[in-house]
Order: C-alpha cells, then sequence, then structure tokens
C-alpha cells in the first residue's frame, strides 16, 4: 500500500495510507490529508491511482518534486515533493521512503513500530515474501488471543487484499456441502453486503472442478467467461480465485478482484494468493475448530440443562418416566424402593424425592445396610443406651432417630439380616424404635426411602427376605435402567465428567476420539454410571494428548460385549421374555403358555432346563439344546 510522510513547518511527521483513488491535499479539513501549513491553500494537490500508477497533479498550487516545479508528476518511491512550506514523502509498496531531511532545528523521532519496515526496501519478490511471512505471522498470534472467529476471518482477508492488490476479496467456504460467503470486504476494510451476488459463481465452480487457482486479465473478454451470466452482469474485469485444499478436501475458494482495471493482476500475484491461501487455511481451520468447540461447549451446557433433574443427567425414556414418578410420589409419605444394578445411581433418585418432598427442609439420612457388620446393624439403625453391650459406653442415637423431621434412606437393603428385619418391620408399622438395651420406645416421624440391586421377589422365594416387609416398604417401585440401555445419555454423562475432571485436575483433555465412542457404545458397563466417571476420572488424569482413546478408558477389544450368534441371541431374549410373561401371570404356569399361545407342558420343560441349568443336573430329555417355542 502506498504512503505519504508528511513533515509539517513546525516539525511534526506522520504517515497517512493512500487508500482511496483519488486522494486529496490541502489546508481544509475536508482534504483526505489535511496540511496545517498556512501557506497552503485549502485545495492544493490531489493523487490519482489508477491501479498501477499513482500521479500527483495540481489544484492551483504550486508544487516541487525533487526540488523541481511540476505541474504534474507519475510519484515513485522516495519521491520529495514540497509545497508551501511543507514536505511530503511518497512510500510505495515494499519500499519505505527514507525521512526527508532534517530542519536546521533538529526534531528527535519515536523508533518505527512497523514490523516490516526493514524489509519493505528489499527489492522484488523476496521482500514481498518477507512482508507476506511477516503477516501470517501477526495473524497467527492473533488467532491465540481472545478475538472472535468472524474478527479473525476479516483480519485475513484484508491481508489477502493489500498482498495482492486486489479492492475486494471474498472468503468462501464450504458449510454442509454448499458453499457461502463467510466474509466479503473492501480496499477501505469494510464489509460488503450482498456479497453472494457479487461473486462468478462460474468462474468459483471452474476452480472448485478443477481444484486449480485461476487468474483473469479481464473477464469480460475471456472467450470461457464473456458470455457468462454473472461475468457479464457484475461487469468483472481482473479475477484472482484460487482453492482451499487440504488432504485432497476442498474446504473452500479465496476470491480476489478489481472491477476498475483490466491486467490488474499478475502471475506473481497469484503465486503470492496461492502461497497465502496454503498457509492461512490452516489458520482458518484452527479458528473454525475454535469457534466449533465453544459452540460445543455452549450446546453441551444446553443440553446438559435440559437433561437435567436437580443433580441427576440424563434424558432417555427410562429416565423420564422416574422423573415423572418422582413427580408425584415426592409430596407424599408413601414407601418407595429403588432398584437397579450397581452404580445406576439408587443414592442420587433417594436424594431427589426428598428434595422434592414436604421434608426437604429436615434431614437425609443414609445408611449402607450391606457395609455394616450384623452385630452393629442394630445399633446403627435404633441406637443403644449405655453398657448395652462390650464397649457401649455412651448412649448413642440411631439413624432412625437422626432422620425425624426427613428422610432415612435405607441402601442395599437385600443385605439385612433376617432377624433384623423382624425388627425394622416393627419400627415402620409402629414408628417407634428401641435403642438395644432400653425397652422405652421413641416415637420417630421419618419417611423410608429403601434400595436395592438383588431382585428382591426372588429372595423372598428363597426365604432370605420377609415378604410382609418386602411389602410394605415396595409401596411404589422406581426401577432405574441400567447404563448399557440409556442411549444417549451415555456421551452426555461421558462429556458431563470429562468436563468435570478436566476442570477440577487442569488436564488437556477435551473430548473423546471417535473409537473411543465406538469402544463405549459397544461396553456394556457392568458398573454402570460409578464405573463410567472412575474410568474418565484416571483417564483425565493420566491424559497427555486432547482427546480420550479406547486405551486412555482401558476399553480394549477383549473388555467388549462379544457379538452372540443369532441362534444364541434369540434364545435369551426368548428365554427372558417367558419370565417376564410368568412374573406378570402371578408365576402361574399354564397362564403363561396360554398367553404366549404354547402347549403347557412346553413352559413346564422350560423351567425344568431352567433348573437343571442351576444346578448342574442333566437336561431334560429331548431338551438339549432344542428350541422352546
Amino acid at each position: 500500500m502506498a504512503s505519504l510522510t508528511v513533515r509539517s513547518p513546525e516539525g511534526k511527521v506522520r504517515t497517512v495510507p493512500l487508500h482511496k483513488r483519488i486522494t486529496s491535499i490541502g489546508r481544509s479539513a475536508d482534504n483526505d490529508v489535511q496540511l496545517e501549513d498556512p501557506s497552503v491553500p485549502d485545495s492544493a494537490l490531489h493523487v490519482l491511482f489508477d491501479g498501477t500508477r499513482y500521479q500527483l497533479g495540481s489544484l492551483g498550487a504550486t508544487f516541487q518534486v525533487n526540488g523541481k516545479k511540476r505541474d504534474n508528476h507519475v510519484l515513485a518511491s522516495e519521491d520529495v515533493i514540497r509545497v508551501g512550506a511543507t514536505e511530503l514523502v511518497f512510500a510505495r509498496e515494499d519500499a519505505v521512503a527514507k525521512p526527508p531531511p532534517a530542519p536546521a532545528l533538529s526534531v528527535t523521532h519515536e523508533p518505527t513500530s512497523d514490523p516490516d519496515s526493514h524489509t519493505r526496501d528489499m527489492p522484488g519478490v523476496v521482500g514481498r515474501e518477507l512482508v507476506l511471512l511477516r503477516r501470517l505471522t501477526a495473524f497467527s498470534e492473533r488467532l491465540l488471543g481472545s478475538s472472535s472467529r468472524d474478527e479473525l476471518l476479516e483480519s485475513l482477508l484484508d491481508e489477502a487484499i493489500e498482498v495482492t492488490r486486489a479492492d475486494k476479496g471474498f472468503l468462501i467456504l464450504r458449510d454442509n456441502g454448499e458453499l457461502s460467503v463467510k466474509v466479503a470486504r473492501n480496499l477501505s476494510r469494510e464489509n460488503i453486503e450482498d456479497a453472494m451476488a457479487r461473486v462468478s459463481d462460474s468462474i468459483i465452480e471452474k476452480v472448485v472442478r478443477t481444484r486449480k487457482p485461476l487468474i483473469l486479465s479481464d473477464a469480460l473478454d475471456d472467450p470461457e467467461f464473456k458470455s457468462s451470466k454473472s461475468v457479464v452482469n457484475l461487469k468483472l474485469l481482473s479475477v484472482m480465485c484460487v482453492p482451499l485444499v487440504r488432504n485432497d478436501e476442498l474446504f473452500g475458494v479465496l476470491y480476489v478482484g478489481n472491477d476498475r482495471l483490466v491486467n490488474r493482476f499478475e502471475p506473481k500475484s497469484l503465486d503470492m494468493l496461492t502461497i497465502f491461501a496454503a498457509q492461512a487455511l490452516l489458520l482458518i481451520q484452527n479458528a473454525l475448530l475454535v469457534n466449533d468447540l465453544k459452540l460445543d461447549n455452549t450446546e453441551l451446557r444446553k443440553r446438559l440443562d435440559d437433561t437435567h433433574y436437580g443433580e441427576i443427567v440424563g434424558a432417555c425414556q427410562g429416565m423420564l418416566d422416574v422423573y415423572r414418578r418422582i413427580d408425584k410420589i415426592a409430596p407424599t409419605d408413601i414407601s418407595v424402593l429403588i432398584t437397579g444394578e450397581t452404580g445406576t445411581g439408587k443414592e442420587l433418585i433417594a436424594r431427589e424425592i426428598h428434595r422434592h418432598s414436604p421434608r426437604n427442609k429436615g434431614p437425609f439420612i443414609t445408611i449402607n445396610c450391606g457395609a455394616i457388620p450384623e452385630n452393629l446393624l442394630e445399633s446403627e439403625l435404633f441406637g443403644h443406651v449405655r453398657g448395652a453391650f462390650t464397649g457401649a459406653v455412651n448412649t448413642k442415637v440411631g439413624k432412625f432417630q437422626a432422620a425425624i423431621g426427613g428422610t432415612l434412606f435405607l441402601d442395599e437393603i437385600g443385605e439385612m439380616p433376617l432377624q433384623l428385619q423382624v425388627k425394622l418391620l416393627r419400627a415402620l408399622q409402629e414408628k417407634v424404635v428401641y435403642k438395644v438395651g432400653d425397652h422405652r420406645g421413641e416415637p420417630v416421624d421419618i419417611r423410608v426411602v429403601a434400595a436395592t440391586n438383588r431382585v428382591l421377589e426372588e429372595e423372598v422365594r428363597k426365604g432370605t427376605f420377609r415378604e410382609d416387609l418386602y411389602y410394605r416398604l415396595n409401596v411404589v417401585t422406581l426401577k432405574l435402567p441400567p447404563l448399557r440401555e440409556r442411549g444417549e445419555d451415555l456421551f452426555v454423562l461421558g462429556k458431563y465428567f470429562l468436563q468435570k475432571y478436566a476442570k477440577e485436575f487442569n488436564s488437556k483433555a477435551k473430548g473423546f476420539s471417535p473409537s473411543a465412542t465406538v469402544a463405549m457404545k459397544k461396553y456394556g458397563w457392568p458398573g454402570n454410571i460409578r464405573e463410567l466417571e472412575n474410568r474418565i476420572k484416571k483417564a483425565v488424569v493420566l491424559a497427555d494428548k486432547p482427546l480420550l482413546g479406547p486405551d486412555d478408558l482401558d476399553l480394549r477389544p477383549e473388555s467388549l460385549e462379544p457379538v452372540l450368534p443369532l441362534s444364541e441371541a434369540r434364545e435369551r431374549w426368548q428365554k427372558q421374555y417367558i419370565q417376564e410373561v410368568y412374573e406378570r401371570n402371578n408365576r402361574n404356569k399354564t397362564k403363561t403358555a396360554k398367553d404366549l399361545g404354547v402347549d403347557p407342558r412346553t413352559i413346564f420343560r422350560h423351567f425344568e432346563k431352567l433348573e437343571a441349568e442351576k444346578t448342574g443336573g442333566p437336561l431334560p430329555p429331548g431338551e438339549d439344546g432344542d428350541e422352546l417355542l
């Protein structure tokens, strides 16, 4: 870009870039270059740029160029112009004018802050390439700053316009398979409205098809494009268009033009734009990646907000059914039994029942019935008095008393010993508890929520769990689906834990690789959400790359669920379905056979076979490997 360095009569120095086609110079404030010199007319000179040359002309004032009077003059770098008592020095593009000789009164100047100043006096392409590299470096540094994606792309296009001496430019990127103008700028660094209507679709189509850069000296006179409707309507002259390609994939095109001049661009200009585009593509991709990550994070936060139910994350149909039931039962004091595999979040559900209930101001007390030795569990539940047993040196309040006014959560209730189940049933029925070693009852106003990973109906049949206690606890059942059946919840939870622990441990990990997501989907997750959280926590701590892979999550091929042959999968499903219908019919085998449309003997043989498989005995005759139905 050309410029004028102005030295006022008082010795003040400033540099003015020549952006416009016609630049006016004079004392009046409405000039492009205002001179603070009373000896200069209001309108003194003008500089006309025809696309190739800068020509200086008079508007009534007399001037000198390099000490000689002129009426007009084609400017060259380092030309010194004098008008009145003011000196102007012209500089063009890669050459920087030497400052005019200092007047008798010396003036101290600040060092230049222009990073390109020491390269502009280098001749030819070498100097321009250095300038280009410096601009790319500066753009890279801005990319690492806080600028938005749009600002970065606008800055990139401004650089491309200046490098090629175009008067407009367009950055056209592929988005969902379609090309669209992302940024359009003019020489004055302003955005261009209605950008897509100002480029030639036929020129872009050829560059996209051939994936080769294209230069046109005069599009209106080019044999290939002069009949193009877009070229004719837009009256295009000089055009350059370069594809943005990486790894054989077209990312978009960089399009610059000048509609006032023919032969504006030379082959070396196309070379410069091609080099610029190749290097800038990496920066564009990084800028878009950063922007996409921000959008992903925003979308993830929104999605997490949409899938949150209190502290619970998940929006699969099974969990939505659980949330609806919580909304209905929480306002009551009805007893609730929460069932589900280990690690499905049963305690979180119990806390949400408490949080949505009228007792939410009271305590939420939890006890794991399977983690306390049998001889201590009664004391933990009901408390004890001093001297009740060896080591009882003080009277202790039990969990029942601690939960008064709130909710008592009995976790792993299926592990409770039979003799203690009797006392628990009595406490639930009478709402009175007795400390160990005390015969005085204490009334308790509590709500009881229990949870188990066992099938209590089976435990009742086996005699390890009291049937009356089962019905006392199981007024309403909430069954939590295992993680492998929760669909997209797996990845929502995975991203939630990843963000949580990456922030906590200041980790590099930002996401999952495609192979990791495939492995996560294939894995059975026997430990459910607790296992997912622990695997991700460990991977985040040990991660040394931004994307976690299957190995980071310890999801190697041998740990993934094997694919069953179709016959085996069908047999497994068939057994499960018979069992479900059997339970629905209150374990009536004849009714089950009728509902399934089979002979009752088939159902009887089915259960004989199951019993034989459990005991390791011989299979019933004719049933070894035969289909059941």
